[in-house]
């Protein structure tokens, strides 16, 4: 894949670093600023169903009568569109944005895994031999473009799925108009919480707003009561725990507790 960076961007110095910035920042709020809500979903380590979580809430947002869209910025592992039963199809370009993919329940959609050929990883332009430098540097940027340059439209709440870890989060605290809402998801291990708890302290230290606490595959499992200490720890509700196969009224419950402005 080829996305601009700021070197790719002409200047009248050559390469306008500071403009540069200043410009993909104010494209990025100029698409937001119809979106009343952005919530991240950030996780300490992969496998805790982040992914999950993040598509049934917007499914279940969505049935209820709200505009809502999904950013899946997992760029190198995407699953959001699978969750969400669409289709691998072309994003039409119209006017200056790309339009992003609607599922059967209405909600929006724009995800790497929709512009990868079926099981092919990303690839960016560039030495391969020196990606180590510079890949970071070309995923920050995708993530702008994806939030700059496609058509959200007028949305209660823009979901993004982040991958795990926490650096993406700290990136969307740096160029966003605002640090987004967070969301975090856990499994009820030990080993679980510490990773969260380090995500955790990142993302409050760059300005991020955490909102709740969903421990999610709860049972005897994983054993662990990770959802409440940290909970307890952070002065943040625990606002779900979720078994494997949660019921439609777990969605429910789980959505009420966040709240989507209507």
């Amino acid at each position: 894949m080829s996305f601009r960076t700021y070197h790719a961007v002409t200047g009248a110095d050559g390469s306008g670093i500071l403009q540069q910035v200043g410009d993909q920042r104010s494209r990025v709020r100029d698409r937001l600023r119809t979106v009343q809500r952005v919530i991240a979903l950030m996780s300490g380590k992969g496998g805790v169903g982040k992914s999950f979580v993040a598509a049934r809430l917007a499914q279940h947002w969505a049935r209820s009568g709200s505009a809502v869209g999904v950013l899946d910025a997992d760029l190198n592992g995407p699953t959001i569109p699978r969750l969400l039963g669409l289709e691998r199809l072309p994003h039409p370009v119209s006017r200056d944005a790309i339009e992003p993919a609607i599922s059967a329940d209405g909600v929006r959609c724009f995800s790497m895994a929709q512009l990868l050929d079926e099981g092919r990883p990303l690839a960016f332009q560039g030495p391969a031999g020196e990606s180590f430098v510079w890949r970071e540097v070309a995923e920050a940027a995708a993530l702008r473009e994806f939030l700059s340059d496609v058509a959200w439209g007028a949305l209660d709440v823009l979901v993004i799925d982040l991958p795990p870890g926490f650096q993406r989060c700290l990136e969307l605290c740096d160029f966003m108009p605002e640090p987004p809402e967070v969301l975090t998801v856990t499994i009820p291990t030990p080993e679980s919480g510490d990773a969260v708890r380090r995500a955790l302290h990142a993302a409050i230290d760059r300005g991020a707003r955490p909102i709740g606490i969903v421990e999610n595959m709860t049972g005897p499992q994983f054993p662990g009561d990770a959802g409440a200490e940290l909970s307890r720890e952070f002065a943040i509700p625990l606002v779900a725990r979720l078994p494997f196969h949660p019921s439609p009224e777990a969605w429910a419950t789980l959505a009420a507790q966040i709240g989507v402005p209507r």
